[in-house]
């Protein structure tokens, strides 16, 4: 934005400081004279006892030669104080402003996409320096934010070229080929078509939950649960995988769509990465005072802690899958954790003990975000 060129905050401070300083002074003098200068005499007065006395002590002083001798001096006082005033505020004013000064040059550094930069004002908790912590905090998550999306774009260019570099491949081949099979060549084509359509659906539904678009109405996760195990019980049938839901009614507030796709996820991403046999799932939702908590648990081979705090990440997969014939694009947990953001919960992952992933969804309660 273009302004017009005004007098600096320093040069304002400078000349408030001066005027109130001159002010005092004024007031001062104007002290001076209504409560002792005015009750001096205009007229000489002699001192009883004192006629024909030589000693000018014996004269009671006037008003006339009290203001004749004041008067220079006042303003030499006021002159005295508006040079203090003066300097003294350019001074004072610039030892203020000193850290709004190294705010501004962090301000522009960052608008210049420099976000690495760090203000860290020091000295004791005041104004200014509770300013610039917030700013640093800002700039922290700024710069985390830009990294992440950064990685999230290359990730997301290196996915979407696989299935385009394969599908120039197969069309190659095809062209060069006359006497291949085109029913495979199409069975094929249109396996890797849709998983590039199911990547594309995944990254629009990070991006709109992420930006938190959506209406917020009440729901309850337990029916959740039963409806995503339902759903993807046929696979977890052909695979041997047992699945449990129990638990109380768990009313959050938010997108049933999306609270419906993040148990989805949790559900779908237990049965994937499980063991080859005899395998289970355990989806449990409960109620606290003020939130509700669904609960997803797996077996599964040994997870590291290191491992685990990695797995919300765009496109980080975790351990090798056992079921091979499942497509996925790597967007599961990272959905789940925008999705869980959006609806201003939290998602704890650990291993269990005995192998597998422990998953713990916490939202605030219906009823607790209705009376915020």
């Amino acid at each position: 934005m273009v302004r017009a060129p005004g007098l600096s905050v320093r040069l304002k401070l400078t000349l408030s400081y001066a005027g109130f300083l001159m002010l005092a002074g004024i007031l001062l003098l104007a002290a001076v004279w209504v409560f002792l200068l005015r009750y001096i005499p205009e007229r000489a007065l002699i001192v009883p006892g004192s006629t024909g006395s030589s000693n000018p002590e014996d004269v009671f002083p006037i008003r006339a030669n009290l203001l004749y001798i004041f008067a220079p001096k006042a303003a030499a006082i006021l002159v005295f104080l508006l040079v203090l005033g003066l300097v003294g505020g350019w001074l004072l004013a610039g030892r203020m402003l000193a850290p709004l000064n190294r705010i501004t040059d962090a301000s522009r550094m960052a608008a210049n996409g420099s976000l690495s930069h760090r203000i860290r004002l020091p000295g004791r908790r005041d104004e200014l320096r509770e300013l610039a912590d917030a700013f640093d905090s800002m700039l922290a998550q700024l710069e985390a934010h830009v990294t992440e999306q950064r990685r999230f774009a290359a990730n997301a260019s290196h996915e979407l070229r696989t299935p385009l570099a394969i599908t120039q491949v197969l069309l190659d081949v095809a062209r060069d080929d006359n006497t291949r099979d085109t029913g495979e060549l199409v069975d094929r084509l249109h396996a890797v078509n849709a998983r590039a359509i199911e990547l594309t659906e995944a990254l629009l539904l990070l991006s709109r939950a992420d930006q938190g678009s959506f209406t917020r109405e009440p729901v309850d996760l337990s029916l959740l649960a039963e409806e995503a195990i339902e759903t993807l019980l046929p696979s977890a049938e052909n695979e041997n995988i047992a699945l449990d839901a129990s638990g109380d009614i768990a009313f959050a507030l938010g997108s049933p769509a999306l609270l419906l796709q993040m148990t989805t996820n949790l559900v779908d991403n237990a049965i994937v990465h499980n063991l080859p046999e005899q395998g289970a799932v355990w989806v449990t939702t409960s109620t606290r005072s003020d939130s509700v908590v669904l609960t997803v648990e797996n077996t599964g081979p040994q997870l590291t802690p290191e491992l685990v705090s990695t797995l919300v990440e765009p496109f980080r997969r975790g351990t090798e899958r056992v079921r091979n014939h499942h497509a996925s694009v790597g967007l599961g947990l990272a959905i789940v954790d925008s999705i869980i953001r959006a609806h201003s919960g939290t998602l704890t992952l650990s291993p269990r003990p005995g192998g597998g992933l422990h998953v713990a969804v916490q939202l605030p309660a219906a009823q607790y975000m209705a009376g915020q």
